[in-house]
C-alpha cells in the first residue's frame, strides 16, 4: 500500500488556479485528469479525497465554456460525419476497383482467346522459340 500524500485542499486549489490560467492561454485542456497529473496523484485518489473541488471543476467545464464547448462539439460532430462519409466513399471506391480489376482480367483472357481463334482461322503457324 502506498503512503498517503500530504497534499492539502489549498494545494489542490492552487494547482487548479494554475491549471485554469494555463487553459486560458491554450496550453492545457482543463479537466480533472489534468489536475490530477499536475498534482502527481492518481485520478481516482483526487476524486475520492477532494470531491467538492472535482465537482466544482465539472460545473466550471459545463457552465462558462458552454458556447466554446458547443462549438467544439459541433466541430467534433462535423468531423465525425466527414469521417463516416470518407469511410463510405473509400469502401465504394475499393469495391469499384475490385470490379475494374475483374473486368480487366476478363477482357485480357477474352482478347487472348480471340487472338488465338483468329490465328487458327487464318492458318498461322507458330515457330518454335530458340533458347539463348
Amino acid at each position: 500500500m502506498t503512503q498517503p500524500s500530504t497534499i492539502t485542499e489549498d494545494d489542490v486549489r492552487t494547482a487548479l488556479n494554475e491549471l485554469r490560467e494555463d487553459a486560458a492561454t491554450g496550453g492545457v485542456r482543463l479537466s480533472v485528469l489534468a489536475l490530477s497529473r499536475r498534482l502527481g496523484l492518481p485520478n481516482t485518489t483526487l476524486r475520492r479525497r477532494f470531491p467538492t473541488i472535482c465537482a466544482e471543476l465539472a460545473t466550471d467545464l459545463a457552465a462558462p465554456g458552454q458556447a466554446a464547448h458547443t462549438a467544439g462539439s459541433t466541430a467534433l460532430t462535423s468531423l465525425r460525419q466527414e469521417n463516416v462519409r470518407l469511410r463510405r466513399d473509400n469502401e465504394n471506391l475499393a469495391a469499384n476497383l475490385e470490379v475494374a480489376i475483374a473486368n480487366i482480367q476478363r477482357l485480357t483472357l477474352q482478347a487472348h482467346d480471340l487472338a488465338e481463334a483468329l490465328e487458327h482461322a487464318r492458318g498461322v503457324t507458330r515457330l518454335p522459340r530458340r533458347s539463348h
